[in-house]
């Protein structure tokens, strides 16, 4: 019993809590007996009568009980606070709200037999509704008593069949004790309860997925049916932002992407005072965005979050992704520079800025980068392969190779399989360009083998064979192989004119050259060089003097210096 000073510290407490819980409408609980098949027993048979009347004093003695309850548990005194949640429950057993209240505390104190002994006595005055019974089963459950659980749970539905609680009770049960199909017997009697409620729809939804991580076999079904039921949900005004939110949570886990969008945007709406949750719905707007592959709207999320947390390194790393495949060079490598600046122990921004870095022709940047990147976490296949990268870009062949045959030692040791058809290619290619044709043409039909559709690798080895004048017949077909996929490709018609030209076919080789300057976005230097030497062999030596000229002047060379002295010498 409280003394008198107790009742005082109280008093607030009291008269709000009074106000809150005295009042309980009488009911007669009928016998409520399960179905044939659920493979339950008979639900809690009706109690003998029991009275329920309180006095005011004693309904005021329970209330202060349990505010003498909150305060010690606001104050770390569990057991105290228990004891005073314990006697509140024997002054007013009736009162379904107090009942509630009490055993929710004591269930997270873990403290069982109490919490079954206060909800069995409530039971029995007959007037407690499903969500009693509910909490009745789901004790049972954790006391091992399996049968009065399930009997407990199914009365709960039958007296809250919209409530949620009962269901998931009798499904956790069946999930226990390994029976699949009569969990989704549950779950299936839920899913026909007419007019069901938002949160009913939600919290259904997240049963089906249990049963689908549970019981695999069932998965393509059980996953269907959570992502009809947040649809149907979708229908429903939502009655605050949280269970929105959950919803959306739900629609976007399950595929339904667009939906989850426009959920995630009422949040948004909901709460504009919530900067953290904000952030989080913004990223995941994002994410659905960008595997929508609308790139502007993931701007505008990505945007939104940098702007509420300017040191979010993983945004600017997203944003910076999404620069660079939109091909502007320049803002990605603002981007991932800042990224970089704030998140200097996240690997693959080392990566990526490099990347972007040769986007924008910038191979110096690039190798500072990546020199970093060697330093901070050691070599690794990106890494060097970059570097072979950058290094080819300078026209610094020699490294290049360095580079590249570095990667591939790394890859082979590690992850062959990052091997493909694109590295071979640009290692063959650095080859070539050091002047090692016999190991640039090794890894240039390497690239064939593993891609023979591959139009860079077929025009670049076939070009390299018409240049030095070996297997123009081979080179040939090639070539037009390329430019049957590429028919308005202007390099890959200098290659053909090229062959053509090898093989003392110089007016068939013109008019292919004459087509390819057309197509060509920019001037070429070798392509000039080689209308050059086409004119000269028409003898038509003004216009070979002419395209010459052409050529240097877009690139300095000294092999064609060397043909406009031997031309205008006397």
């Amino acid at each position: 019993m409280l003394t008198r000073g107790c009742y005082r510290a109280a008093g607030l407490l009291v008269i709000l809590l009074i106000a809150a819980g005295c009042s309980s409408t009488s009911s007669q609980l009928l016998p409520i007996r399960a179905p044939k098949d659920s493979g339950l027993p008979a639900a809690i048979p009706a109690p003998a009568a029991s009275s329920s009347k309180v006095s005011d004093e004693a309904r005021a003695e329970a209330h202060a009980h349990f505010a003498a309850g909150v305060v010690h548990e606001l104050n770390g005194r569990t057991d105290e606070a228990l004891s005073e949640f314990n006697l509140a429950t024997g002054k007013d057993f009736a009162n379904e709200w107090l009942v509630l209240e009490v055993t929710r505390r004591i269930i997270n104190a873990r403290r069982w037999d109490d919490a079954a002994q206060i909800l069995t006595r409530a039971v029995a005055t007959g007037q407690m509704s499903g969500a009693v019974y509910a909490r009745l089963g789901m004790v049972y459950a954790q006391q091992g008593k399996t049968l009065e659980a399930a009997a407990a749970s199914r009365t709960a539905i039958r007296k809250s069949p919209s409530a949620l609680a009962g269901y998931q009770n009798l499904f956790l049960g069946f999930v226990q004790q390994k029976q699949p199909e009569k969990a989704l017997g549950v779950l299936e009697e839920a899913r026909r309860q007419p007019g069901p409620s938002l949160e009913f729809l939600v919290g259904l939804s997240d049963l089906y997925l249990t049963h689908s991580v549970q019981f695999p076999t069932n998965k393509a079904v059980t996953l269907a049916r959570a992502l009809a039921l947040l649809q149907r949900a979708e229908r429903i005004v939502p009655e605050n932002a949280s269970l929105q939110l959950k919803l959306a949570d739900g629609l976007n886990l399950l595929g339904d992407r667009e939906a989850a969008a426009r959920q995630y945007l009422g949040v948004l709406k909901a709460l504009p005072d919530v900067p953290m949750l904000r952030e989080q719905i913004h990223a995941k707007l994002a994410d659905i965005y960008l595997r929508g592959g609308d790139r502007q709207a993931a701007v505008t999320q990505l945007e939104a979050v940098v702007k509420a947390d300017p040191l979010n390194a993983q945004a600017y790393f997203f944003l910076g992704e999404i620069s660079y495949e939109g091909t502007n060079y320049a803002k990605a490598v603002e981007y991932l520079r800042q990224s970089l600046m704030l998140e200097a122990d996240f690997e693959p921004v080392y990566s990526s800025l490099a990347t972007a870095q040769l986007g924008a022709h910038d191979p110096d940047s690039a190798l500072k980068t990546l020199e970093k990147a060697r330093d901070k976490f050691g070599k690794n296949f990106a890494i060097e392969m970059l570097s072979g990268l950058a290094s080819s870009m300078q026209k610094d062949y020699t490294n290049a190779v360095r580079f590249f045959t570095a990667a591939e030692i790394i890859a082979r040791a590690t992850d062959p399989r990052r091997l493909n058809h694109v590295f071979y290619f640009q290692a063959g290619a650095a080859h070539e360009r050091r002047g090692d044709f016999l190991q640039a043409e090794v890894y240039l039909k390497k690239t064939l083998e593993l891609s023979p559709d591959y139009t860079p690798a077929l025009n670049y080895l076939g070009y390299m064979w018409a240049d030095r004048g070996e297997k123009l017949d081979e080179a040939k077909e090639m070539i037009q192989k390329a430019l049957k996929a590429e028919p308005k490709n202007g390099a890959y018609l200098d290659s053909l004119a090229w062959v053509l030209f090898r093989q003392n076919q110089p007016k068939a080789a013109l008019d292919l050259l004459l087509q390819a300057v057309d197509l060509m976005e920019e001037p070429d230097p070798t392509l000039f060089d080689h209308l050059g030497d086409v004119y000269s062999a028409l003898g038509e030596k003004e216009k070979a003097l002419e395209s010459w000229r052409k050529s240097i002047a877009l690139e300095p060379n000294e092999k064609v210096k060397l043909k406009l002295g031997e031309t205008v010498a006397p």
